[in-house]
């Protein structure tokens, strides 16, 4: 038996887990046992139980393990339910920073819903003479006494010097309260965020420690001697140790794991990721390769965390009706778990006798969803999972598959109700449901600028069956079910990277300001425990706000995905880029290679002026030699050059494909081929950033090397 990864997604009813072959990455089990939420260790019960299933079936050791990392909802749920611990902030300052840290770190409590609210306490010291160690000790008395269960402490400018922060911290933590320092959470400037965006850290720092502590100390009792991972916000993964000084990392873990199973399992480059539940649908974004951010929002006011822009509707698989005057006018978002109800969909066809129409309330003060009551007693809920399996549009293999006669003979009440036929009633819910998923894919392309042409919507999770296929039918999208659908999220988290994000404040960075922060990224995804060979970095620059962010990640293994999969002929890569292009194949050309990369191209024509001038465009799409898309583009071309020219080529590149207007130039997105591997410098906003980025990321490369150099007009 091969190493093997283990993926755990710890939900709030279930903890799934999964083996992954870690050189193939073939999902070679799967379990699910019941979150262990009273058990003495908490959910580290169920995630060893779930382990300890993986390893059992396989027939393998705790030694074959080589990864294992679990997502977790727990410090989302924290600040959903305001289980948090009160802060005590301490603002540290002198003389004209000293009045600025007063008023600046003292931001009060942050509202949470439903009435939760983070409570604060807040206190300051002068520092005009350095930390005063006994001062700091009566001002964390003082926080005793109004049961503060987490400190933070915050000083202006301490992103550049942090000693005093770090002294404040290692005070109270001797004092036996929890503590952060502000510089922790974020290296931004920008003192009132960053204080709120460490109040938010410091109020779940409590629990999340005790969870951390008792996983950890599970996982290795059970014998494991691999550290294990925790599922960060952004998709990527970080040691229990990190996870202790910034859970606030961890929000959002659960959608997160979704999108990764979308980028390191389904390889979708270009698409619209929607992972539905039995209750709500999370709708993410995927461009070249790489999923869209946003800065989270806490109690209405911004932070300085930095997640995946996942946009969330109530409506999924399990998502119950409302009817009024004869028409399906709702979808959602009271799901079937909710009511208590098991699907009409996976019923037997033979308890399906006599049914009739029922006014359901799930809770109290909700509005009245529909249902079924049989003539022995029993209720069923109709869902858009039963409207599917009605109409034939869930594969018999698929999870979301159940019984259509039964589907049938239970929504023949509600066609009855509505006075239609049965297939007619299943796809007027189905067209209210998609008509909440709809808009959402409609905002996010129009936001962020896509061609509808190159997406395609992938549905994950167990739910995704009742409502992608109808989706694919009723629009112009193309879609499809992710392999392994009902395990995407847990399959994101066993193959998820080790990552971090290291943000500085920096005007117009100097080659060696870009590579004094790139390294400090490169150091801390090492020391969580990424192979120091598999590493990659990606750099960007935002010149409005003079903000430098590198992230690296890396894997635990030397293995990567493309070592474990076969290289595929000529002909299917050419298949694959046609379809990417949605262009036919005989329309595609190879037009470079690098030996790893291929690039191949086609040509479109756009009317313009209501078809008196014509536009013809290169579209581009870059296949790797295991027939995977590595890089979509409308309106690109391609160069050929080596290592050593590589320098003035890239200045006719920029001179040529750049579009200029007045005085204005807009310089074009630049992707630089070597090997097997994509730079992409489009995070660069001038042409010496530009210059640097490519001297500090290509230094190793050998003279002679032959490289290709995209230029993607803007």
């Amino acid at each position: 038996m091969a190493s093997i990864r283990v993926g755990i997604d710890v939900g709030g009813t279930f903890t799934d887990a999964v083996a992954i072959d870690s050189e193939t990455f073939d999902v070679l089990e799967q379990v699910k046992v019941p979150t262990t939420h009273d058990a003495d260790i908490g959910v580290a019960a169920g995630i060893v139980e779930a382990t300890s299933s993986l390893l059992e079936s396989l027939s393998v050791s705790p030694d074959d393990v080589v990864f294992i990392a679990h997502g977790t909802t727990q410090a989302t749920n924290a600040l959903l339910e305001g289980d948090v611990a009160k802060v005590g902030i301490l603002g540290l300052g002198k003389g004209i920073q000293g009045r600025r840290a007063r008023t600046e770190t003292n931001v009060g409590d942050i509202d949470l819903d439903d009435g939760q609210a983070i409570t604060t306490e807040h206190r300051f010291c002068n520092i005009k003479n350095g930390v005063d160690e006994r001062e700091i000790r009566d001002l964390l008395g003082s926080f005793e006494e109004t049961d503060v269960g987490a400190v933070v402490a915050s000083q202006a400018f301490s992103v550049d010097d942090p000693r005093i922060e770090e002294q404040a911290q290692t005070i109270s933590q001797e004092s036996g309260i929890p503590a952060i320092g502000s510089n922790v959470v974020s290296k931004r400037y920008g003192l009132k965020i960053r204080t709120r965006t460490a109040v938010v850290n410091a109020s779940i720092l409590p629990r999340m420690v005790e969870t951390s502590t008792a996983t950890g100390e599970s996982i290795e009792n059970f014998g494991i001697d691999t550290p294990p991972m925790i599922m960060r916000s952004d998709g990527g993964v970080m040691g229990i140790d990190e996870m202790r000084s910034r859970p606030i990392q961890t929000i959002l873990s659960g959608p997160a794991a979704g999108v990764a199973g979308a980028l390191m399992y389904e390889n979708v480059t270009d698409g619209i990721f929607i992972d539905v539940g039995g209750t709500s649908s999370d709708i993410s974004v995927i461009e070249k390769g790489q999923p869209k951010w946003k800065s989270a929002e806490i109690g209405g006011h911004s932070t300085f965390l930095r997640t995946l822009d996942i946009r969330t509707e109530g409506v999924a698989g399990g998502s119950m009706i409302r009817v009024e005057d004869g028409e399906v006018v709702q979808s959602g978002p009271r799901s079937a778990h909710i009511a208590d109800l098991p699907y009409a969909a996976f019923a037997d066809p033979e308890d399906i006798v006599d049914p009739e129409l029922v006014w359901i309330t799930p809770k109290e003060g909700d509005p009245e969803y529909v249902g079924i009551k049989t003539a022995t007693g029993k209720m069923y809920a109709l869902t858009p999972s039963g409207a599917s399996n009605l109409l034939g549009l869930i594969d018999e293999d698929d999870y979301a598959a159940g019984n259509p006669k039964a589907a049938n003979k239970a929504f023949e009440p509600l066609a009855d109700e509505l006075g239609v036929d049965v297939e007619t009633a299943a796809r007027e819910i189905l067209d209210v449901s998609i008509a909440k998923v709809v808009p959402v894919i409609e905002d996010v392309i129009e936001e962020y600028d896509l061609d509808p042409a190159l997406l395609e919507v992938v549905g994950g999770g167990g739910g995704c069956g009742a409502l992608i296929p109808y989706l694919g039918e009723a629009t112009e999208y193309r879609t499809r079910l992710a392999e392994n659908h009902e395990i995407a999220s847990t399959v994101g988290v066993g193959l998820a990277m080790v990552r971090d994000v290291v943000e500085r404040n920096v005007m117009n960075p100097s080659e060696e300001q870009i590579e004094r922060i790139r390294e400090e990224a490169i150091d801390s995804v090492v020391g969580m425990g990424a192979n120091q060979d598999t590493i990659e970095t990606t750099i960007e620059y935002d010149d409005s706000e003079n903000l430098l962010r590198v992230e690296a990640e890396g894997s635990t293994e030397l293995q990567t995905r493309e070592m474990g999969q076969a290289d595929v002929e000529e002909s299917d890569r050419r298949t694959v880029a046609a379809t990417s292009l949605d262009v036919p194949d005989d329309s595609v050309e190879e037009a470079a290679t690098t030996g790893g990369l291929f690039v191949y191209q086609a040509s479109e024509e756009r009317s313009r002026f209501f078809g008196l001038l014509t536009k013809e465009k290169t579209l581009l799409s870059v296949v790797d030699d295991t027939g995977v898309v590595k890089l979509k583009l409308q309106d690109a071309s391609v160069y050929s050059t080596k290592k050593a020219s590589l320098e003035r080529s890239l200045e006719r590149v920029l001179d040529k494909e750049s579009v200029y207007s007045g005085s204005t130039t807009r310089l074009p997105n630049i992707y630089i081929c070597h090997g097997n591997q994509i730079l992409d410098v489009s995070g660069m906003s001038g042409r010496d950033q530009i210059q640097s980025l490519v001297d500090i990321e290509l230094k190793n490369v050998q003279s002679d090397q032959e490289l290709l150099i995209i230029g993607e007009r803007p």
